[in-house]
């Protein structure tokens, strides 16, 4: 089977790499020539563990190319996914479709022969009928169908849940697109992954729907982590509590300084607007997203306040920098919101994050240390800052870094270490919804 996958990105790079690996002949297609120079020289424009591994294998083994040559791509493919950005539109918050519908209307030039042609990129409710009628008014003689197949891939670990999804999401209006699309996953029957199959709509809104869900279990444990400490109750044993509720489950109740990255702050805001635009309400997304920028706030407090009142002046260790662990994607990761504050106000910041510095040098502000090792951040630090919980973090030797710092105030966003043995180790420890 022949698969072209528009856009060389997180989305596309990845499920690229993916269904060459189930056997597919796939070429990834990008109009950046820089990106696809690099890929075609093994270098891997993104961090995402293994993927340079089975970037590398498909290419070895013919079935995973490189161009920004659509003529040379898109005539020859039996499925054409659209894997490009959709940004949050600066102004009003619905999802940027520009990139979608300039990728329809080049590959309506080049089409030969019927062809499926699938949504990968998170789009709105009515996208796919949108890319119909483009590459219909482009090329009234296609033979084509537009189809709905939304990703499900977690940042740190999407090569998994690509392989082994918990479920596949097609949304299409033939029988001939199901066919193809069905065959096209068929290796995943082997580990029985369900399939459903729906209509366009349904398929478009599942994505959204599932993230704003999960963004709202986020949103709730972090308001309930701030109750927490208010009534001297622990958050790890309130979710703990919850998440034995099979009804419930313990997946995304981590009490922490907010969410970020490249799609739950977009696909809720754009939920809001697609109700909006649609006439009807959302405030239950309307205010997970409230609560997500208030717990970002209310970080920088928590240490202002672990701080004695001011941070002016002192110096702070801050380890990790990116929205989670495993990633080096910076997008509205918590530290674009907290550091700035805290720059701005007198700290000096000396930061260390094992994959997401250089893309966080330019988005913070100029006078922030970029350190290669959480050892240098921490030497003579009055504060040490854990935001992001990669490995490397997670089993300091406490003696040596409290022999390091000037001071003594470890704050915790995470949670981490246990407050107990924090504060044993002679640190003035400080985390979210624990005493």
């Amino acid at each position: 089977m022949e698969l072209t996958m528009i856009g060389a990105g997180y989305v596309g790079l990845v499920s690229g790499a993916c269904f060459a690996e189930f056997g597919a002949h796939v070429t990834c297609l990008d109009i950046d020539e820089s990106k696809i120079d690099a890929l075609n020289n093994g270098k891997i424009p993104i961090y995402e563990p293994g993927l340079d591994d089975l970037v590398k294998k498909g290419v070895e083994a013919g079935r995973l190319s490189f161009t920004t040559d659509f003529a040379s791509s898109v005539g020859r493919a039996d499925l054409i996914f659209i894997g490009v950005g959709t940004p949050t539109r600066r102004g009003d918050g619905h999802a940027d479709l520009k990139y979608v519908y300039a990728a329809a209307k080049e590959i309506a030039k080049h089409l030969q022969g019927y062809t499926v042609i699938v949504d990968k990129s998170t789009v709105p409710v009515g996208t796919a009928r949108q890319v119909h009628r483009v590459i219909k008014e482009e090329n009234p003689d296609a033979d084509f169908d537009v189809a709905s197949n939304p990703e499900f891939l977690r940042e740190g670990a999407a090569i998994g849940d690509f392989m082994r999804p918990d479920r596949v999401v097609i949304g299409v209006e033939s029988e001939r697109a199901e066919a193809l699309l069905r065959e096209l996953y068929r290796p995943i029957n082997l580990i029985e992954a369900p399939i459903h199959v729906t209509n366009l709509e349904s398929a478009e809104l599942v994505k959204y729907a599932s993230n704003a869900f999960l963004a709202t279990k986020i949103s709730f444990i972090n308001e309930i982590s701030d109750l927490c400490e208010k009534v001297g109750a622990d958050v790890h044993a309130v979710a703990k509590g919850m998440g034995l509720d099979g009804r419930i489950g313990r997946k995304f109740l981590h009490a922490g300084p907010g969410y970020g990255g490249s799609c739950f702050p977009k696909d809720t805001l754009a939920l809001v607007r697609i109700a909006q635009e649609h006439g009807t309400s959302s405030r239950i997304v309307e205010s997970v997203i409230e609560v997500n920028a208030a717990q970002k706030a209310r970080m920088v407090g928590k240490i202002r306040q672990a701080l004695g009142g001011s941070e002016s002046g002192k110096t702070l260790a801050i380890l990790g920098l990116t929205f989670k662990p495993e990633t080096d994607d910076m997008r509205d990761s918590p530290a674009l919101s907290i550091l700035p504050a805290l720059f701005e106000k007198g700290a000096t910041i000396n930061a260390h994050d094992p994959e997401g510095a250089k893309e966080a040098a330019e988005l913070l502000p100029e006078g922030i240390n970029y350190c290669d090792s959480p050892a240098e951040a921490m030497k003579d630090a009055d504060a040490v800052i854990l935001m992001t919980e990669w490995n490397v973090y997670r089993g300091l030797d406490l003696n040596e870094v409290k022999s390091l710092m000037k001071g003594d105030v470890f704050v915790d966003l995470r949670n981490v270490y246990e407050p107990d043995q924090m504060k044993k180790a002679g640190f003035q420890y400080h985390c979210v919804g624990r005493t």
